[in-house]
């Protein structure tokens, strides 16, 4: 996400060798989601360029290659976690989660396959899962069967907050493309762990953005309260302005909390001068 095009010469550094793209967004934002995962697997030495690039303290979200959560539906699927595993072991404890987005196919029936899917995993790792399976939302028992399967591997249940992008039709292509390909579940807030993952997908207009997040600001305020440390993820469906947007949304969240940590400052998208 961090090389996304419409980003270069604007907030970030254009051109940025490789070895220094993430190093300039990891100074707009502490957390990546890692969705190039889910396409291939990353060359280990690819890896230990990312962690070279980020302090220890930096969150990446890095999603389990699709051959492990959709072709092998997390069965029979060791050689490709063990391949897995072993590539991000450079990043150490900027591996913040492993994040298993599971298809919309993957229904309460499957929960049995998730549970085992979870027992195998070592401990070394914290998870996250995501469902879009509307049942996990609507049916009750459903619900509890994942929370308590869950809880019991000390995994996460990640929301992605579309409601107030489906809220009313789309205006622009960017949202048109995205009505077809989003999931549309309903809004689930409540964290399983002390280290809660929210994704969030507003609009390409920014006040109705803001508008749709700020429940959000109220529930990441108390979860920081309770001494909770959640990651946010801030989307639009251009993501032109999201690291804008992310930075907007952690004010609005240290304005209720100030004793939560400033960001960073960003590098100067041109080089500073003295006249």
């Amino acid at each position: 996400m961090w090389t996304h095009r419409s980003w270069q010469g604007r907030l970030l550094a254009h051109p940025l060798p490789p070895q220094e793209r993430l190093r300039h967004y990891a100074s707009w934002c502490d957390a990546v989601e890692g969705n190039t995962t889910f396409y291939a697997t990353p060359a280990r030495e690819t890896v230990a360029s990312w962690a070279a690039q980020t302090d220890p303290d930096f969150r990446f979200v890095l999603k389990l290659p699709k051959v492990v959560t959709h072709e092998r539906r997390l069965t029979d699927a060791d050689e490709p976690m063990r391949a897995f595993l072993e590539a991000v072991e450079p990043l150490g404890p900027r591996a913040h989660a492993l994040w298993i987005q599971l298809p919309g196919s993957f229904s309460p029936a499957d929960v049995p396959t998730l549970s085992r899917f979870l027992a195998r995993l070592p401990g070394s790792h914290r998870y996250a899962v995501e469902v879009r399976h509307p049942a996990f939302f609507t049916d009750a028992r459903a619900t509890r069967l994942l929370e308590e399967t869950l809880t019991a591997a000390a995994a996460e249940w990640v929301p992605f907050d579309t409601t107030a992008f489906f809220a009313s039709p789309p205006t622009s292509d960017g949202e048109r493309d995205a009505w077809t390909k989003k999931p549309r579940v309903p809004l689930r807030s409540l964290a399983l762990t002390d280290r809660p993952i929210v994704r969030y997908l507003g609009r390409d207009d920014t006040t109705r953005t803001v508008e749709g997040w700020q429940r959000w600001v109220d529930i990441v305020a108390d979860w920081l309260r309770e001494g909770r440390s959640p990651t946010v993820f801030i989307h639009t469906p251009d993501n032109a302005d999201a690291p804008v947007l992310a930075r907007r949304f952690h004010d609005e969240v240290r304005a209720r909390v100030p004793e939560l940590a400033a960001l960073p400052e960003p590098i100067p998208v041109e080089p500073l001068t003295l006249f």
